[in-house]
């Protein structure tokens, strides 16, 4: 009596694989504009994170408190560019620079896309908290942008301080 043998040929294994690469090579561009929201949306929500935290420093310590952007992660850059990260420091002094003795409370390399940037109201290239948690000057918007220069999300900062998060129904192009 003759048993059956189990397992698959070689035939079988090759078809199984050939379908396995076709799939993939169809499925893998449909998930790029996904992973492009997805990296955003994390790049909205550790910004959003970061203004509340800078928020709270500021009246837990009683003094003003500065979120800058920031490429080397001890200096604030000045330009509007956050996509390099940013710095959280104390200035008790007032000065809007970081200067020797002044406590940082948190600086930030943010891990993004190389398409992604973060660009900030221009002319506002620091955003500064009061001790009663205000932030002074008009209103700051901190847009996260893709690599067709299109908004795909935003943290809008109001003169009371609080930051709220924005995501367009409709593309639209990116500040700057």
């Amino acid at each position: 009596m003759r048993t059956a043998t189990r397992g698959f040929t070689l035939l079988e294994l090759a078809l199984t694989v050939s379908i396995m690469a076709i799939c993939a090579v169809v499925a893998v561009p449909a998930l790029a504009p996904m992973l492009e929201r997805y990296r955003a949306n994390a790049a909205l929500h550790a910004l959003a994170t970061q203004v509340q935290l800078a928020r709270m420093a500021a009246i837990t310590y009683r003094q003003p408190a500065i979120l800058c952007p920031s490429g080397d992660g001890a200096t604030c850059s000045g330009v509007p560019d956050w996509s390099g990260g940013w710095l959280l420091f104390l200035d008790p002094n007032g000065n809007r620079i970081r200067d020797p003795g002044e406590q940082l409370v948190r600086a930030e390399n943010v891990p993004l896309a190389r398409h992604l940037r973060i660009l900030g109201t221009a002319g506002r290239a620091q955003l500064r908290y009061l001790p009663d948690g205000r932030s002074a000057g008009s209103n700051v918007t901190i847009s996260v942008c893709g690599h067709d220069d299109l908004v795909l999300g935003a943290v809008i900062i109001s003169n009371v301080g609080r930051p709220r998060r924005f995501r367009p129904v409709a593309p639209f192009p990116c500040p700057g």
